[in-house]
Protein backbone atom coordinates (compact mmCIF):
# COMPACT_ATOMS: atom_id res chain seq x y z
CA UNK A 1 0.00 0.00 0.00
CA UNK A 2 0.19 -2.27 -0.94
CA UNK A 3 -3.36 1.76 0.52
CA UNK A 4 -5.31 2.50 3.67
CA UNK A 5 -6.51 4.95 6.10
CA UNK A 6 -9.66 5.62 8.30
CA UNK A 7 -12.73 7.94 7.88
CA UNK A 8 -13.02 10.24 11.16
CA UNK A 9 -16.29 11.51 11.78
CA UNK A 10 -15.82 14.19 14.50
CA UNK A 11 -18.65 16.03 16.41
CA UNK A 12 -17.62 19.54 16.86
CA UNK A 13 -18.69 23.67 17.01
CA UNK A 14 -22.40 22.20 18.27
CA UNK A 15 -24.77 18.72 19.17
CA UNK A 16 -25.80 19.39 15.51
CA UNK A 17 -23.01 20.17 13.42
CA UNK A 18 -21.01 16.93 11.93
CA UNK A 19 -17.29 17.59 10.45
CA UNK A 20 -16.25 15.22 7.86
CA UNK A 21 -12.79 14.78 7.01
CA UNK A 22 -11.22 16.69 4.59
CA UNK A 23 -8.43 14.73 2.90
CA UNK A 24 -6.15 15.47 -0.09
CA UNK A 25 -6.30 14.47 -3.87
CA UNK A 26 -3.14 14.07 -6.36
CA UNK A 27 -3.57 17.66 -7.39
CA UNK A 28 -2.01 16.92 -10.74
CA UNK A 29 -2.18 13.35 -12.80
CA UNK A 30 -0.91 12.44 -16.33
CA UNK A 31 -2.47 9.41 -18.10
CA UNK A 32 -1.24 7.59 -21.41
CA UNK A 33 0.22 5.02 -23.40
CA UNK A 34 3.92 6.49 -23.43
CA UNK A 35 3.28 9.18 -21.09
CA UNK A 36 6.75 8.41 -19.36
CA UNK A 37 8.10 10.68 -22.19
CA UNK A 38 6.89 13.75 -20.69
CA UNK A 39 8.31 13.34 -17.08
CA UNK A 40 11.79 16.14 -17.99
CA UNK A 41 9.09 18.40 -19.06
CA UNK A 42 7.31 18.32 -15.81
CA UNK A 43 10.03 18.46 -13.67
CA UNK A 44 11.51 20.83 -15.26
CA UNK A 45 9.43 22.98 -13.74
CA UNK A 46 10.04 22.13 -10.52
CA UNK A 47 13.65 22.02 -10.03
CA UNK A 48 14.68 24.76 -7.37
CA UNK A 49 18.63 25.20 -8.30
CA UNK A 50 21.33 23.33 -10.35
CA UNK A 51 22.58 22.15 -7.02
CA UNK A 52 18.98 21.05 -5.26
CA UNK A 53 18.85 17.50 -7.32
CA UNK A 54 16.08 14.83 -7.92
CA UNK A 55 16.21 11.74 -6.10
CA UNK A 56 15.21 8.61 -8.27
CA UNK A 57 14.13 5.43 -6.19
CA UNK A 58 13.65 3.04 -8.84
CA UNK A 59 12.71 -0.74 -8.72
CA UNK A 60 15.81 -2.38 -9.30
CA UNK A 61 14.22 -4.69 -11.49
CA UNK A 62 15.09 -2.44 -14.00
CA UNK A 63 18.17 -2.03 -13.43
CA UNK A 64 20.21 -1.63 -17.16
CA UNK A 65 17.05 -1.88 -19.04
CA UNK A 66 15.49 0.49 -21.17
CA UNK A 67 13.56 1.86 -19.12
CA UNK A 68 16.39 3.54 -16.93
CA UNK A 69 17.61 5.32 -19.77
CA UNK A 70 15.11 7.26 -20.44
CA UNK A 71 14.86 8.60 -16.59
CA UNK A 72 15.36 12.17 -17.83
CA UNK A 73 18.69 12.64 -15.29
CA UNK A 74 20.28 16.33 -15.32
CA UNK A 75 23.05 17.73 -12.81
CA UNK A 76 24.00 15.85 -9.60
CA UNK A 77 20.32 14.06 -9.87
CA UNK A 78 20.47 10.61 -8.21
CA UNK A 79 19.23 7.21 -9.16
CA UNK A 80 18.79 4.36 -6.69
CA UNK A 81 17.88 1.39 -7.03
CA UNK A 82 16.11 -0.89 -4.55
CA UNK A 83 14.45 -4.09 -4.18
CA UNK A 84 10.84 -4.74 -4.05
CA UNK A 85 11.27 -8.29 -2.86
CA UNK A 86 10.70 -7.54 0.77
CA UNK A 87 8.10 -4.76 2.19
CA UNK A 88 9.19 -1.22 2.71
CA UNK A 89 10.68 -0.81 6.56
CA UNK A 90 11.15 2.00 8.46
CA UNK A 91 14.69 1.42 9.02
CA UNK A 92 15.10 1.52 5.31
CA UNK A 93 13.36 5.02 5.30
CA UNK A 94 15.80 6.42 7.16
CA UNK A 95 18.75 4.97 5.77
CA UNK A 96 17.68 6.63 2.53
CA UNK A 97 16.92 10.02 4.57
CA UNK A 98 20.58 9.78 6.03
CA UNK A 99 21.90 9.29 2.81
CA UNK A 100 20.54 11.87 0.84
CA UNK A 101 21.28 14.80 3.88
CA UNK A 102 24.57 13.62 3.68
CA UNK A 103 25.22 13.87 -0.30
CA UNK A 104 23.33 17.28 -0.29
CA UNK A 105 24.05 20.38 0.88
CA UNK A 106 20.32 21.54 -0.18
CA UNK A 107 17.23 19.56 0.19
CA UNK A 108 16.19 17.70 -2.96
CA UNK A 109 14.06 19.32 -5.49
CA UNK A 110 12.21 16.26 -5.05
CA UNK A 111 11.80 12.41 -5.02
CA UNK A 112 10.37 10.23 -7.45
CA UNK A 113 9.22 6.68 -6.91
CA UNK A 114 9.09 4.14 -10.13
CA UNK A 115 8.00 0.78 -9.32
CA UNK A 116 5.49 -1.16 -7.53
CA UNK A 117 3.59 -0.20 -4.26
CA UNK A 118 6.78 -0.90 -1.86
CA UNK A 119 9.00 2.02 -4.32
CA UNK A 120 5.84 4.20 -3.96
CA UNK A 121 5.44 3.91 -0.45
CA UNK A 122 9.35 4.38 -0.21
CA UNK A 123 9.18 7.52 -1.47
CA UNK A 124 6.22 8.86 0.15
CA UNK A 125 7.73 8.12 3.37
CA UNK A 126 11.32 9.56 2.35
CA UNK A 127 9.95 13.17 1.06
CA UNK A 128 8.05 13.04 4.22
CA UNK A 129 10.76 12.66 6.43
CA UNK A 130 13.57 14.76 4.59
CA UNK A 131 11.08 17.62 5.81
CA UNK A 132 10.46 16.12 9.85
CA UNK A 133 12.61 15.41 12.63
CA UNK A 134 12.98 12.37 14.16
CA UNK A 135 12.77 8.50 12.68
CA UNK A 136 9.81 6.91 10.54
CA UNK A 137 8.64 4.80 13.36
CA UNK A 138 7.74 7.80 15.13
CA UNK A 139 5.09 8.86 12.37
CA UNK A 140 3.10 5.23 11.95
CA UNK A 141 -0.06 5.75 12.43
CA UNK A 142 -2.59 8.43 12.00
CA UNK A 143 -2.14 12.77 12.07
CA UNK A 144 1.09 12.60 13.06
CA UNK A 145 3.08 14.66 10.46
CA UNK A 146 3.00 18.35 11.13
CA UNK A 147 5.43 19.46 8.19
CA UNK A 148 4.38 19.03 4.44
CA UNK A 149 6.09 16.80 2.78
CA UNK A 150 9.17 17.64 0.01
CA UNK A 151 8.06 17.37 -3.78
CA UNK A 152 7.02 13.81 -4.52
CA UNK A 153 6.22 12.32 -8.12
CA UNK A 154 4.90 8.96 -8.44
CA UNK A 155 4.87 6.48 -11.25
CA UNK A 156 3.51 2.59 -10.88
CA UNK A 157 4.95 -0.20 -12.63
CA UNK A 158 2.48 -2.55 -12.14
CA UNK A 159 -1.34 -2.22 -11.15
CA UNK A 160 -3.62 -2.78 -7.97
CA UNK A 161 -1.79 -1.78 -5.05
CA UNK A 162 -3.52 2.34 -5.15
CA UNK A 163 -0.37 3.02 -3.75
CA UNK A 164 -0.49 6.33 -6.23
CA UNK A 165 -3.51 7.68 -4.93
CA UNK A 166 -3.24 7.18 -1.37
CA UNK A 167 -2.59 8.98 1.98
CA UNK A 168 -0.80 6.45 3.25
CA UNK A 169 2.37 4.61 3.10
CA UNK A 170 3.09 1.37 4.75
CA UNK A 171 5.86 0.44 6.66
CA UNK A 172 6.73 -2.59 8.92
CA UNK A 173 8.65 -1.34 11.81
CA UNK A 174 10.32 -2.42 14.62
CA UNK A 175 6.69 -2.70 16.78
CA UNK A 176 4.29 -3.19 13.96
CA UNK A 177 3.60 -2.77 10.45
CA UNK A 178 0.98 0.52 9.97
CA UNK A 179 1.33 3.16 7.48
CA UNK A 180 2.57 6.83 7.92
CA UNK A 181 -1.34 8.66 7.51
CA UNK A 182 -1.40 11.92 6.87
CA UNK A 183 -2.58 14.96 4.49
CA UNK A 184 1.10 15.24 3.33
CA UNK A 185 1.92 11.38 2.18
CA UNK A 186 -0.28 11.70 -1.32
CA UNK A 187 2.18 12.85 -4.66
CA UNK A 188 1.96 15.70 -5.50
CA UNK A 189 2.07 14.16 -9.22
CA UNK A 190 1.48 10.91 -10.69
CA UNK A 191 2.01 9.38 -14.23
CA UNK A 192 0.00 6.77 -14.76
CA UNK A 193 1.67 5.08 -18.10
CA UNK A 194 0.20 1.37 -18.89
CA UNK A 195 3.16 0.74 -21.09
CA UNK A 196 5.39 0.73 -18.14
CA UNK A 197 3.70 -2.53 -16.85
CA UNK A 198 3.96 -4.92 -19.75
CA UNK A 199 6.91 -6.51 -17.77
CA UNK A 200 4.74 -7.91 -15.09
CA UNK A 201 4.90 -11.44 -14.22
CA UNK A 202 1.63 -13.27 -14.35
CA UNK A 203 1.80 -14.68 -10.77
CA UNK A 204 2.39 -10.70 -9.81
CA UNK A 205 0.11 -9.15 -12.19
CA UNK A 206 -2.70 -11.40 -10.70
CA UNK A 207 -1.82 -11.07 -6.93
CA UNK A 208 -1.13 -7.46 -7.24
CA UNK A 209 -4.80 -6.74 -9.41
CA UNK A 210 -6.54 -8.75 -6.48
CA UNK A 211 -5.13 -6.44 -3.79
CA UNK A 212 -7.48 -3.66 -5.81
CA UNK A 213 -10.30 -6.12 -6.29
CA UNK A 214 -10.40 -7.03 -2.43
CA UNK A 215 -10.11 -3.33 -1.62
CA UNK A 216 -13.57 -3.05 -3.37
CA UNK A 217 -14.98 -5.90 -1.63
CA UNK A 218 -14.05 -4.93 1.42
CA UNK A 219 -14.95 -0.94 0.60
CA UNK A 220 -18.40 -1.78 -0.79
CA UNK A 221 -19.47 -4.35 1.77
CA UNK A 222 -18.12 -1.95 4.87
CA UNK A 223 -19.80 -0.29 7.56
CA UNK A 224 -18.23 2.90 6.51
CA UNK A 225 -19.76 2.94 3.01
CA UNK A 226 -20.81 6.50 1.56
CA UNK A 227 -21.66 7.57 -1.72
CA UNK A 228 -18.52 9.02 -2.13
CA UNK A 229 -16.34 5.46 -1.77
CA UNK A 230 -19.17 3.64 -3.22
CA UNK A 231 -19.17 5.28 -6.73
CA UNK A 232 -15.25 4.84 -6.96
CA UNK A 233 -15.56 0.78 -5.45
CA UNK A 234 -18.47 -0.12 -8.38
CA UNK A 235 -16.37 1.23 -11.16
CA UNK A 236 -13.22 -0.04 -10.00
CA UNK A 237 -14.34 -3.46 -9.34
CA UNK A 238 -16.37 -3.13 -13.00
CA UNK A 239 -13.33 -3.10 -14.07
CA UNK A 240 -11.68 -5.47 -12.27
CA UNK A 241 -14.21 -8.54 -13.73
CA UNK A 242 -13.64 -6.97 -17.25
CA UNK A 243 -9.78 -7.37 -16.77
CA UNK A 244 -10.10 -10.98 -14.64
CA UNK A 245 -13.11 -12.52 -16.44
CA UNK A 246 -13.61 -10.62 -19.41
CA UNK A 247 -11.59 -10.74 -22.85
CA UNK A 248 -9.64 -8.43 -23.41
CA UNK A 249 -6.50 -7.62 -25.55
CA UNK A 250 -3.34 -7.04 -24.01
CA UNK A 251 -3.33 -3.49 -23.98
CA UNK A 252 -6.82 -2.79 -22.87
CA UNK A 253 -5.97 -4.91 -19.92
CA UNK A 254 -3.25 -2.48 -18.99
CA UNK A 255 -5.57 0.44 -19.64
CA UNK A 256 -8.14 -0.98 -17.72
CA UNK A 257 -6.33 -2.61 -14.46
CA UNK A 258 -4.50 0.75 -14.09
CA UNK A 259 -7.83 2.76 -13.67
CA UNK A 260 -9.12 0.39 -11.69
CA UNK A 261 -5.97 0.41 -9.27
CA UNK A 262 -6.99 4.42 -9.16
CA UNK A 263 -10.21 4.21 -8.41
CA UNK A 264 -9.90 1.34 -6.42
CA UNK A 265 -7.43 3.76 -4.32
CA UNK A 266 -9.89 6.38 -4.51
CA UNK A 267 -13.00 3.75 -2.84
CA UNK A 268 -10.67 3.46 -0.05
CA UNK A 269 -9.84 7.32 0.53
CA UNK A 270 -13.24 8.10 1.90
CA UNK A 271 -14.18 4.60 3.79
CA UNK A 272 -11.95 1.51 4.46
CA UNK A 273 -10.36 -2.05 4.25
CA UNK A 274 -11.86 -4.88 6.14
CA UNK A 275 -10.59 -8.27 7.42
CA UNK A 276 -8.71 -9.59 4.35
CA UNK A 277 -6.29 -6.24 4.97
CA UNK A 278 -6.39 -6.35 8.80
CA UNK A 279 -5.31 -10.00 8.32
CA UNK A 280 -2.81 -9.40 5.56
CA UNK A 281 -1.18 -7.01 8.30
CA UNK A 282 -0.36 -9.99 10.68
CA UNK A 283 0.98 -12.21 7.76
CA UNK A 284 3.31 -9.44 6.81
CA UNK A 285 4.77 -8.36 9.98
CA UNK A 286 5.70 -11.92 11.20
CA UNK A 287 6.79 -13.94 7.99
CA UNK A 288 7.29 -10.99 5.76
CA UNK A 289 4.54 -11.54 3.57
CA UNK A 290 3.97 -9.30 0.11
CA UNK A 291 1.12 -7.61 0.79
CA UNK A 292 -0.82 -8.48 -2.35
CA UNK A 293 -0.11 -12.07 -1.94
CA UNK A 294 -0.87 -12.16 1.64
CA UNK A 295 -4.74 -10.73 0.71
CA UNK A 296 -5.15 -13.27 -1.48
CA UNK A 297 -4.18 -16.07 0.90
CA UNK A 298 -6.36 -15.15 3.67
CA UNK A 299 -9.39 -13.71 1.37
CA UNK A 300 -9.69 -17.19 -0.32
CA UNK A 301 -10.59 -17.89 3.44
CA UNK A 302 -13.39 -15.37 3.83
CA UNK A 303 -16.52 -17.02 2.68
CA UNK A 304 -18.64 -16.48 5.59
CA UNK A 305 -17.94 -12.84 5.36
CA UNK A 306 -17.55 -11.80 1.41
CA UNK A 307 -19.38 -14.72 0.09
CA UNK A 308 -20.21 -13.11 -3.43
CA UNK A 309 -16.31 -11.99 -3.53
CA UNK A 310 -15.09 -14.60 -2.46
CA UNK A 311 -16.37 -16.43 -5.31
CA UNK A 312 -16.15 -14.43 -7.87
CA UNK A 313 -12.13 -14.57 -6.64
CA UNK A 314 -12.16 -18.40 -6.98
CA UNK A 315 -13.58 -18.06 -10.37
CA UNK A 316 -10.29 -15.40 -11.49
CA UNK A 317 -7.77 -18.04 -9.59
CA UNK A 318 -9.02 -20.81 -11.83
CA UNK A 319 -9.06 -19.05 -15.12
CA UNK A 320 -5.77 -18.05 -14.83
CA UNK A 321 -4.34 -20.41 -13.54
CA UNK A 322 -3.50 -19.17 -10.32
CA UNK A 323 -2.77 -22.12 -7.03
CA UNK A 324 -2.45 -20.62 -4.10
CA UNK A 325 0.49 -22.13 -1.33
CA UNK A 326 -0.64 -24.06 1.28
CA UNK A 327 0.77 -24.25 4.36
CA UNK A 328 1.69 -20.76 5.16
CA UNK A 329 0.80 -21.15 8.78
CA UNK A 330 1.33 -25.11 9.09
CA UNK A 331 4.32 -24.99 11.66
CA UNK A 332 3.70 -22.03 13.65
CA UNK A 333 4.21 -22.30 17.16
CA UNK A 334 1.48 -20.46 19.53
CA UNK A 335 3.46 -17.24 20.12
CA UNK A 336 3.68 -16.82 16.64
CA UNK A 337 0.08 -17.04 16.52
CA UNK A 338 -0.34 -14.63 19.39
CA UNK A 339 1.93 -12.20 17.49
CA UNK A 340 -0.14 -12.44 14.33
CA UNK A 341 -3.36 -11.84 16.14
CA UNK A 342 -1.74 -8.73 17.95
CA UNK A 343 -0.95 -7.49 15.16
CA UNK A 344 -4.32 -7.60 13.07
CA UNK A 345 -6.65 -7.05 16.08
CA UNK A 346 -4.32 -3.63 16.01
CA UNK A 347 -6.38 -2.20 12.74
CA UNK A 348 -9.49 -1.58 14.79
CA UNK A 349 -11.01 0.86 12.14
CA UNK A 350 -10.67 -2.16 8.91
CA UNK A 351 -12.77 -4.37 11.60
CA UNK A 352 -15.05 -1.52 12.80
CA UNK A 353 -15.83 -1.16 8.74
CA UNK A 354 -15.55 -4.71 8.52
CA UNK A 355 -17.65 -5.82 11.44
CA UNK A 356 -19.42 -2.64 13.02
CA UNK A 357 -18.49 -1.22 16.15
CA UNK A 358 -19.07 -4.79 18.15
CA UNK A 359 -16.36 -6.53 16.05
CA UNK A 360 -14.72 -7.59 19.19
CA UNK A 361 -17.64 -9.71 20.41
CA UNK A 362 -17.69 -11.52 16.34
CA UNK A 363 -13.38 -11.58 16.18
CA UNK A 364 -12.34 -13.21 19.35
CA UNK A 365 -8.55 -13.89 18.98
CA UNK A 366 -9.49 -17.74 18.70
CA UNK A 367 -11.25 -17.48 15.97
CA UNK A 368 -9.04 -15.21 14.13
CA UNK A 369 -6.46 -17.71 14.89
CA UNK A 370 -8.55 -20.50 13.30
CA UNK A 371 -8.50 -18.78 10.07
CA UNK A 372 -5.24 -18.21 10.00
CA UNK A 373 -4.29 -21.81 10.69
CA UNK A 374 -5.88 -22.50 7.22
CA UNK A 375 -3.56 -20.45 5.54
Amino acid sequence: MNSEFNLEKKETISSKSTAYRNFPMVPRVVFGRNSFSQLGEILLAKRKSMDAPFIFLVDDFFEGNGLTHRIPLMFNDELIFISADEEPKTEQVDALVQRIKQNYEELPSGIIGIGGGTLLDLAKAVSILLNNKGQAKDYQGWDLVHKPSIYHVGIPTISGTGAEVSRTTVLLGPEKKLGINSDFTPFDQVLLDPDLTVTVPKEQWFYTGMDCFIHCIESLNGTYLNAFSQSYGEKALELCEEVFLGDLSEEESRDKLMMASWHGGMSIAYSQVGIAHAMSYGLGYLLGIKHGIGNCLVFQHLGEFYPEGVTLFKRMMEKHGIQMPKGICANLAQSDFDTMVGVSLGMEALWENALGKDWRKIMTPERLQEIYRRI
